[in-house]
């Protein structure tokens, strides 16, 4: 009897339920009012439909074709930037240890010769720390005088400037989203040419020179 008892009582629950759910239906006042849908065109930088692949696809990027030397060259981005490549690459990326065309144009000795842009001094500037390993067993030179890093000056590339893909971009035409940044260059020719010469390489560096 007692069970009964409780699938009745349950019924008339579920059914009270019910019925309070038709009641706010039917009245506006304490209906819920369903948020709007976020459109998809509304949450990307392409104001499109993002459920077609079509739509979503870039504009196309059209690399320099100019042999090295003939390139027009961009401004540079900002003060001191890494400057773009303005001619193609083809066939010189990636760079390996056994193939690295870039320095044969843009080493300081023949930049001017071949009208290229020589490599500045920071490249041929060691600035890793000097760490040991016997194959075995890693050091790390650090000291209480802040030391640990000693400045080396070389006469080639250094090792940690070796991959110019790394920093350096091929140019290219096509703007993917609207870019409204204004660059502000320290110095005139700033758009050109890098401000690290001289001391202001090692300016702020708690160094001591190898």
């Amino acid at each position: 009897m007692k069970f009964v008892s409780k699938i009745a009582l349950s019924l008339v629950v579920a059914s009270s339920f019910m019925f309070v759910g038709c009641v706010n239906d039917a009245n506006p006042n304490n209906k819920e009012v369903a948020k709007p849908m976020i459109e998809d065109t509304s949450i990307g930088f392409r104001k499109v439909d993002l459920f077609s692949e079509n739509s979503v696809m870039p504009d196309k990027t059209q690399y320099s074709e100019s042999t090295p030397g003939s390139g027009k060259k961009f401004a540079r981005a900002f003060q001191d930037a890494p400057p773009m490549i303005p001619h193609d690459t083809e066939g010189m990326l990636p760079i390996t240890i056994n193939n690295n065309q870039c320095v044969g144009c843009h080493a300081p000795g023949v930049a001017e010769s071949m009208g290229a842009l020589p490599y500045p001094k920071s490249h041929l500037t060691d600035f890793r720390p000097k760490h040991t390993f016997d194959g075995k067993k890693f050091k790390k030179a650090v000291d209480e005088d802040n030391n640990e890093l000693a400045i080396k000056e070389l006469d080639q590339l250094a090792g940690a400037r070796f991959n110019c893909s790394g920093c350096h971009a091929p140019q290219s035409d096509g703007q993917w989203i609207e870019n409204n940044f204004v660059a502000e260059f320290t110095s005139k020719d700033g758009s050109e040419k890098s401000n690290w010469v001289g001391t202001k390489l090692t300016e702020g560096l708690d160094t001591l020179k190898d």
